[in-house]
């Protein structure tokens, strides 16, 4: 049986702890820590939790425990992150690894000093939907991957969100660390982000912070990473995808619209899904939500894997990478200007060449465009490979 410490009783650690004890019965959280000692009862009783603190220093020098997973505002992650290593415990911490690239790196550096396990939780990269469409892009369904877009909702549900000093930022570091993060496991992890262009601003919300950001990522094969964040959009939790690629075109869906709609005029219709902002009129329930937003597969991947001495899907590594990318994202918005993505520490693949995506239609032309006319005639059009020149052909019906 893995023992795991879980920091943190928040949403995400509630979701944490429905899938930790949910998805494999193996597992069981062993202790808790809360800022608040009641609020760590309360959670420890609900999900029968032998022990639960207000002292995380304490809860990590526990020698039964095994884990520890971090759900804590993201000013908290180094520390916490440096006393775990430490204490040599495996280590599974929430996104986003750091509130820059300097203090991701600083955490990766310090785990494989320690030789601990580490896994980076990006659960929207477990989502159903997102692996199976990974498996056909793997597989080559839709050819080369020439970009990926991607996460929007009225706004966080905990304060320190909307506190630059607690969380490095608004939106982008909030919600465009999914998209990142998604972006890279479809254009491919081992390609190498190179610059980004990103415009923010704080449109509605009396803060500090950027509400709203829309953000380009290009990576050294050509293949470009989109980016809209939003505390500002309303209707709930708008979690949709689209991937393009020379062969085809995935759209992913994972929150609203997904199959299930209810329309209800009753004041006792309750809990609908997180960031539901209504529960009356046209309204979209999610059935499992632990499953729809990837955190079931998330765990099951991440503690298999350091049970076989394996290696997870994300680990801190992929947080540092990230973390790097929001940094050239918030330089890019004080410039106005594409941003250099700096990596003093890069894995991949190295001078990734940007390479010719087209078709050959003959020896002499590439096929730029195939369409089927209303007529039932198709028109052509080429490029001749030599001289450049375009030209159509209609081929009869």
């Amino acid at each position: 049986m893995t023992r795991i410490a879980l920091l943190g009783t928040g949403l995400i650690g509630r979701f944490y702890a429905q899938s930790l004890h949910g998805r494999r019965s193996r597992d069981r959280i062993h202790a808790v820590y809360s800022r608040s000692h009641e609020r760590a009862d309360a959670f420890a009783n609900e999900f029968g939790i032998p022990h639960a603190s207000d002292n995380w220093q304490a809860v990590l020098q526990n020698e039964e425990i095994d884990v520890v997973v971090i759900g804590l505002p993201n000013h908290m992650h180094l520390e916490v992150v440096l006393a775990a290593a430490a204490a040599g415990k495996a280590i599974l911490c929430t996104k986003p690894l750091g509130v820059n690239g300097q203090e991701a790196l600083q955490m990766l550096e310090a785990v494989e000093k320690a030789g601990v396990y580490h896994a980076y939780l990006e659960d929207l990269v477990y989502t159903p939907k997102t692996l199976k469409a990974l498996q056909s892009v793997q597989a080559g369904a839709i050819g080369d991957v020439l970009c990926a877009l991607a996460e929007a909702h009225p706004g966080p549900h905990s304060d320190w969100f909307w506190n630059k000093e607690l969380s490095g930022g608004g939106a982008i570091i909030d919600l465009g660390c999914h998209c990142i993060e998604i972006a890279r496991n479809f254009i491919g992890k081992e390609i190498r982000p190179v610059e980004v262009m990103c415009w923010a601003d704080t449109q509605y919300h009396p803060v500090e912070v950027e509400d709203h950001a829309i953000g380009m990522v290009r990576y050294e094969n050509g293949a470009i990473g989109q980016f809209e964040t939003s505390w500002i959009f309303r209707g709930g939790m708008d979690l949709r995808d689209e991937v393009g690629g020379t062969e085809g075109t995935i759209w992913l869906n994972h929150w609203l619209r997904t199959g299930m709609e209810m329309f209800s005029s009753s004041s006792q219709t309750g809990y609908i899904a997180e960031k539901a902002e209504t529960d009356t009129g046209w309204l979209f329930p999610v059935g499992n939500e632990g499953a729809a937003l990837g955190y079931d597969d998330m765990f099951a991947d991440v503690l298999t894997q350091m049970e076989e001495g394996g290696h997870p899907r994300e680990d801190f590594y992929d947080g540092y990478v990230v973390n790097a990318i929001i940094d050239a994202a918030y330089q890019s918005v004080q410039t106005r200007q594409w941003s250099p993505v700096e990596l003093p520490l890069w894995r991949g693949h190295t001078s990734e060449q940007k390479t010719e995506k087209h078709r050959a239609y003959d020896d002499q032309h590439d096929l730029i465009k195939r369409e089927m006319m209303p007529d039932g005639a198709t028109k052509l059009i080429l490029r001749h490979k030599e001289t450049g020149e375009l030209s159509q052909r209609i081929v009869a019906k």
